[in-house]
């Protein structure tokens, strides 16, 4: 309602609420009885009412009983009455809920202040008319006609901004008779009540209702002509347009079809628009008859309907096409042709679409026609079609700026195209493009006006909404075609994806790709379940460093509430994400987030997350995308992670920890190829620990085991951060170490022995075990892994062998020692 309509009614209203508080504190009654019956029949001809023409109004037959109060009554009786008849009158036998403002403008500006304003008429004229009756109660119903009608006139006038006078005359003047009858009654019965008695006014009743039953009747009457008049009025209006609309129906039809059947391959309503535009003006131009002319504007909206035919793959392909799927883009003219031939145009629509691809020097297809053999229309199609498609944006390439494309056409002059078409088109192009471009916007505006945006609601501030969706983008029906079959083409690509490879970071990596066409992020995040933990296993977009290390607890912050819920998040508030909120790193802020849970075979696998930087930026079509990926996702992450701990299983030594034999042979085969590539070398160590076959025996192989991991995390700790220490198996480890010579190679040997040394007194408690290595470095001692392992395995050999001979001697040393006191004696 119009703020000068809401003030009009508070106004009006208080006014009336006023002079009825105001004559109620005065209240005097000469005869209670007399007041009582009054009020009794005036509520009951308040239930006796009928629908004003064209409003949401009523009008009842108890102003007889307001007027004739007015006459007998004192001015609060007569205000009771007539406030209380208007209040039934709202409330009784109404299709709607009464509206309560509705109600206190009924009862207190239709009412309350005419009923004042009448009551001082009639008493003041009846001085000014010395006692005339007739005129003091003709001015009476005159003075309520007015103030029960003139301000409801004036609501409406100004809510539908109407003039008043047009809303008077058609609406209310014709309620005046029935006004000025009544006060003809009122007159009779106040002259009988003076003689007869007050009671004499139930006599009314039948009178009531009579004029009830007249109301009733004439309205009746008014809507009947009224609904003869318009009948007539739709029986002229629809035979006028029978002809236009039998005629237009089928450009429409045709034309809807058309956008359907072309937004297969994203082409837009703009194309066709101006390849018609364009069309049209060379046909004028060329002075077709109308029959080519209505054939040429079917077939500029069909030209490509049996593209129908061509696989999705083909027609929406990035790149060139090769000769075999060129062979069946060729095959579009002859299925479109033989699509309309049945359709049974009234012009010959099917020869134009068969032949648009046709060249003016006989090269096209798809049947080779030449010059003059190519029907005209068939003829501009082609030049104005070609002209479009290179100022417009394809798959494969950028658009040409409008001159260089027109450029390009004149340059097929009598090759591809007609010379006349040409010459039209390009002493006219740019003006052509002008029309074009004006429709346009019309089109445009309409669509905006037919399509309206759906919001659901202002998101909250929190980050778990129960309202699936909060903002929804407005598209057209061609978007929402196109969107579909890129959805489904990406989804498809999406399965081949992630059914192509179990490396989870380059196939994740394409799965974000992919997904970015469906749902725009700037920040994606894939975490992996870990114990209790969501670790970022694949992170991509803004913000890369600081979501890296972002390591959400399960059932804290935003992805933790997924993770532990299992319950997907749209639109949530990345800031509740403690670690992120705080990171004085971020380069952007993230203010939307869409978190769907990853479920896979055997529970929760992790939690997909896309941030945007524009707030409530997701929609519930987005979640409805995400949903249906997540399933494959989740199965692909948990089988690659299985895939992980069995591939690194079969690299790691169980007991020690260490790279196995395996992995030792990998890692040595990159390092070769490094030092080829970049000139370097590569020394390779090979150790054995002496004396453990003893351990075993005499302390068991628990204890033997414990010596295993001792001097492998000791070893692995003293080597360098790049250096490689991998277990060969039994009591053999291998180190492979960049640019080390050999004078490092004994210092490192040294303290290898000591590792093995002090493992041994650690879990034995006795010096028990030494090490022998041997080393063999690249490119001097081999060019390939197999030689380099093999004379370091000779020389630490050869080094165990020196070690045992001098612990042989060591031993008779000490024998001939322990014996030579006996001998002696």
């Amino acid at each position: 309602m119009p703020i000068r309509a809401k003030m009009f009614v508070v106004m009006t209203v208080a006014t009336g609420i006023a002079i009825l508080a105001t004559s109620c504190m005065n209240w005097h009654s000469e005869d209670v009885l007399k007041f009582v019956c009054y009020l009794s029949i005036s509520v009951l001809a308040s239930t006796m009412k009928v629908k004003l023409p064209g409003m949401d109004s009523t009008i009842s037959v108890n102003f007889l009983f307001v007027l004739l109060a007015v006459v007998e009554l004192a001015l609060p009786e007569a205000l009771v009455i007539g406030c209380a008849g208007a209040l039934v009158q709202s409330v009784w036998r109404t299709k709607d809920r009464p509206d309560p403002v509705k109600v206190l403008f009924n009862i207190f500006s239709l009412t309350s202040t005419p009923v004042f304003l009448t009551y001082w008429a009639y008493h003041l004229s009846e001085g000014a008319f010395r006692n005339s009756m007739p005129l003091s109660l003709l001015l009476a119903a005159v003075t309520y006609f007015l103030g029960n009608n003139l301000p409801l006139s004036i609501v409406i006038a100004l809510i539908e901004q109407h003039p008043l006078s047009g809303l008077w005359s058609e609406m209310q003047l014709w309620t005046l008779p029935y006004n000025l009858a009544g006060a003809a009654v009122v007159g009779l019965i106040h002259f009988s009540n003076n003689y007869i008695g007050w009671q004499n006014s139930l006599m009314i009743l039948p009178i009531m209702y009579g004029i009830h039953w007249s109301f009733q009747l004439y309205l009746g009457r008014l809507e009947e002509q009224k609904r003869r008049v318009e009948i007539e009025a739709r029986q002229v209006a629809a035979e006028k347009r029978h002809v236009e609309e039998v005629c237009a129906l089928h450009m429409r039809t045709i034309e809807g079809l058309a956008l359907a059947i072309d937004a297969k391959d994203h082409t837009t309503h703009e194309h066709l628009h101006r390849v018609r535009t364009y069309a049209m003006e060379i046909a004028k131009e060329l002075d077709l008859s109308e029959q080519d002319s209505n054939a040429l504007r079917a077939a500029t909206l069909l030209h490509d309907i049996g593209k129908l035919a061509v696989p999705d793959h083909i027609i929406n392909k990035p790149g060139r096409l090769t000769p075999e799927e060129f062979e069946k883009m060729k095959i579009h003219p002859i299925v479109g042709a033989d699509i309309l031939e049945r359709v049974a145009f009234p012009y010959p629509v099917a020869p134009i679409v068969r032949a648009h691809h046709e060249k003016w020097n006989g090269k096209g297809y798809p049947d080779g026609l030449k010059g003059e053999q190519i029907p005209i229309g068939a003829r501009i199609l082609a030049a104005v079609d070609c002209l479009d498609a290179l100022a417009s944006d394809r798959q494969y390439r950028k658009a040409l700026p409008l001159t260089e494309a027109m450029e390009k056409i004149t340059e097929e002059s009598g090759t591809s195209f007609d010379p006349r078409v040409v010459e039209v088109l390009q002493r006219r192009y740019l003006e052509f493009e002008t029309y074009a471009l004006r429709g346009l916007d019309d089109a445009r505006r309409d669509a905006l006006n037919f399509s309206q945006a759906v919001r659901q609601g202002e998101p909250g501030a929190g980050f778990a909404l129960d309202a699936p969706h909060r903002r929804e983008n407005s598209k057209d029906f061609l978007s929402s075609i196109a969107s579909a079959r890129q959805e489904a083409h990406t989804l498809f690509e999406l399965s081949q994806d992630l059914g192509s490879s179990l490396r989870l970071d380059e196939t994740l990596s394409l799965v974000a790709m992919r997904l970015q066409k469906l749902v725009p992020y700037d920040s994606i995040v894939i975490f992996t379940l870990k114990g209790d933990l969501l670790v970022p296993e694949f992170v991509s977009g803004d913000n890369f460093r600081v979501l890296s290390s972002l390591e959400v607890p399960v059932g804290t912050g935003l992805c933790g509430w997924v993770a532990r819920n299992v319950k997907p998040i749209i639109n949530g508030n990345p800031a509740v994400e403690g670690a992120y909120a705080t990171d004085p790193r971020k380069t952007t802020e993230l203010r939307s987030a869409l978190a769907v849970p990853l479920e896979g075979v055997n529970g929760l696998v992790g939690v997909l997350t896309l941030y945007q930087a524009e707030a409530d930026a997701f929609t519930s079509d987005h979640l409805r995308i995400l949903q249906v990926i997540t399933a494959k996702v989740a199965h692909f992450i948990e089988n690659a992670l299985n895939y992980r701990l069995a591939e690194s299983s079969a690299t790691i030594d169980y007991l020690t920890g260490l790279p196995n034999a395996r992995a030792l042979s990998i890692q040595l085969d990159k390092e070769l190829a490094r030092c080829k590539r970049e000139h370097g070398t590569v020394a390779v160590m090979v150790c054995d620990l002496n004396g453990f076959k003893a351990i075993n025996d005499s302390y068991g192989h628990l204890a033997g085991d414990q010596v295993l991991k001792h001097f492998a995390k000791s070893m692995q700790e003293r080597c360098r951060e790049y250096d490689y220490a991998a277990r060969m198996g039994g009591d053999e480890f291998v180190v492979i170490a960049q640019n080390m010579t050999p004078a490092s190679v004994t210092e490192r040997s040294e303290l290898f022995s000591e590792l093995a040394k002090e493992a041994g007194r650690d879990v034995c408690g006795a010096d028990l075990l030494s090490l022998s290595l041997g080393a063999a470095f690249y490119p001097e001692d081999g060019l390939d892994a197999e030689r380099l392992l093999s004379e370091a395995d000779k020389r630490m050999y050869s080094a165990k062998q020196l070690h045992h001979s001098r612990h042989g001697f060591k031993l008779m040393d000490a024998r001939k020692r322990s014996t030579a006191p006996s001998a002696a004696a």
